[in-house]
């Protein structure tokens, strides 16, 4: 009786004798064009639009390494306002960082406790700095853009936290705040 089991199994594990001479074929015939980095022009920033609060933030795509859904996080004690825990990536500690209050979109971090309230759609972006990798909790994030260089603006003289901000960009009637990385994350 328990035969039929393993035969019934082997039907789910790959063999790369059963896989036949067309078997993927179909790659062949319809490639597919993806840019390259060198072929995007110099007159336009690849961005990763997210959402904090009611606007629109932009990290440089070339300073985003991942993008995860926001995980169980584990406090640390006596640390940099801000930082809402570290979370464990396939073994890696990351620090996970709110950036709303610094933006002044907020009064305070969320908390670990306040971070099971959070919208479904939040995710922690994983980025690349000097000091090495970080998480930055986003309400949501709405994808790739490409703002045209010659569009982008300075922050405004009043702004909050202006250091913060790198530059201004719109596509359209969308603005697009774009996020100085290095001035944001502690």
């Amino acid at each position: 009786m328990a035969a039929p089991l393993p035969s019934f199994l082997s039907r789910f594990f790959y063999r790369p004798d059963e896989a036949g001479a067309g078997a993927l074929s179909w790659l062949d015939s319809s490639p597919v064009e993806i840019p390259r980095r060198s072929q995007i022009p110099d007159s336009q920033l690849e961005v990763l639009a997210v959402q904090l609060s009611d606007e629109r933030y932009a990290v440089p795509v070339d300073r985003v390494r991942e993008i995860v859904k926001v995980p169980p996080l584990t406090w640390v004690p006596r640390v940099q306002p801000g930082l809402l825990g570290v979370m464990n990536l396939r073994g890696e500690v990351l620090p996970v960082y709110d950036v709303a209050p610094r933006l002044g979109l907020r009064d305070a971090p969320v908390g670990l406790e306040g971070a099971a309230a959070l919208p479904r759609s939040a995710r922690v972006v994983l980025v690349r700095d000097e000091a090495g990798a970080a998480g930055i909790l986003v309400d949501a994030v709405h994808g790739v853009v490409r703002l045209p260089a010659q569009g982008l603006e300075p922050a405004p003289a009043g702004a909050y936290e202006r250091g913060a901000i790198a530059a201004l960009g719109r596509i359209d009637d969308e603005l697009y705040i774009v996020l100085d990385l290095g001035a944001v994350l502690p």
